[in-house]
């Protein structure tokens, strides 16, 4: 429980203070925001405020990973490391879409293709490493069932451990080009991906601990969980959660600047690796409830435009169409917030009611 405290306050302090300073680094650089002329009018008026903010997400939550298991004199772990490998991945293929933005000038970075290609690079790593690395009780950190709040019958690996570990990497790319895309394109108004990502986050902490006291290492028993290193994982959470916190005091309205692709690939990764290595991979839908009615409302808008010709929303992300309502920025987030709230207690309620009912 140390770890996990001595994670958040560190990663939200080094935020906190390590913000400002990027702030103006990359104001005497003159890398500000590229605004989309399509987009909202309201927009143009952010026009050059500082992006790529996301870096210094990046940066509090590997350090604070680090300085919780020097302070605590813990060993660092394979799952732990694994998360903190994802959403460093994808971190820098949106730090390569946010630098071909601002050097070039204009509101598309990397090509779709090229951006998805890294993206799947990553997570073809990441989901064959974490079926690598058994330890002395012969877990893996991933698993090849398919997971609600713990792991169900359903086995990828029915034909076979290689039919397996094709389906599996298929599965987790689904999963974390999911999540990653969710929390981008959650990103449109100040704060309001990462407020969200905070409480998705805070929802994984609380997860990992209580696995971890209720794994079947320590306290085997009919609803344990097979959870390896949920504690660790619980620390990487709190890493996320502490660096967003930070990093919202200056990026809540009028933020002082963006995350990018940067941070929201990277925020997405890390819940996508926190899912699967807790064995929460449906769970992460409801948890991410916010993020999913974004996407969807993409998904809707094209196939509708597509199908018919007519759109349903006045712009997407959902967002937007709010926005073009006549609804103030600030008060979107905030309802927007309330919306992602009720999501993360809903999943809470959900993962806590299976094992009060199991364990009854």
């Amino acid at each position: 429980m140390k770890a996990v405290l001595i994670a958040a306050v560190f990663s939200l302090v080094v935020a906190l203070f390590g913000t400002p300073m990027f702030i103006k680094f990359l104001v005497r650089r003159g890398y500000g925001q590229f605004i989309r002329d399509d987009g909202p009018t309201s927009h143009h008026t952010k026009r050059g405020t500082p992006t790529m903010g996301g870096a210094v997400i990046l940066a509090a939550s590997l350090l604070a990973y680090g300085v919780a298991h020097l302070v605590t004199l813990t060993p660092v772990t394979m799952s732990g490391l694994l998360v903190l490998f994802l959403m460093t991945g994808l971190g820098l293929v949106g730090f390569l879409d946010d630098f071909i933005k601002i050097s070039k000038q204009r509101s598309l970075g990397l090509r779709s293709g090229e951006k998805l290609a890294g993206q799947t690079l990553v997570g073809v790593l990441f989901a064959v490493l974490a079926l690598q690395f058994p330890n002395d009780k012969s877990r893996t950190p991933a698993s090849t069932y398919i997971s609600f709040v713990r792991d169900t019958t359903i086995d990828l690996a029915f034909a076979g451990t290689i039919v397996g570990l094709i389906l599996f990497v298929f599965w987790a790319n689904i999963m974390i080009a999911g999540t990653s895309n969710g929390v981008n394109l959650t990103d449109g108004l100040d704060g309001l991906a990462t407020g969200a990502s905070v409480m998705v986050f805070a929802a994984y902490v609380l997860i990992g601990i209580w696995q971890f006291n209720q794994n079947c290492q320590i306290n085997p028993g009919i609803k344990c969980y097979e959870v390896r290193d949920a504690h660790d994982l619980a620390v990487v959470a709190a890493c996320g959660m502490g660096a967003c916190f930070g990093f919202l005091w200056w990026n809540a309205s009028p933020a002082k600047i963006f995350m990018g692709d940067t941070g929201s690939l990277a925020l997405g990764g890390a819940l996508a690796g926190l899912a699967i290595l807790t064995r929460t991979e449906l769970l992460v839908i409801i948890l991410g409830g916010l993020f999913v009615l974004i996407t969807l409302s993409v998904i809707i808008q094209v196939g509708s435009f597509k199908m018919t010709g007519k759109r349903v929303f006045r712009m997407a992300p959902l967002q937007h169409h709010f926005e073009l309502v006549g609804w103030n920025e600030v008060t979107i987030v905030i309802r927007f917030w309330i919306i992602a709230g009720l999501f993360v207690a809903l999943g809470l309620g959900l993962f806590y009611a299976e094992w009060v009912v199991g364990a009854t």
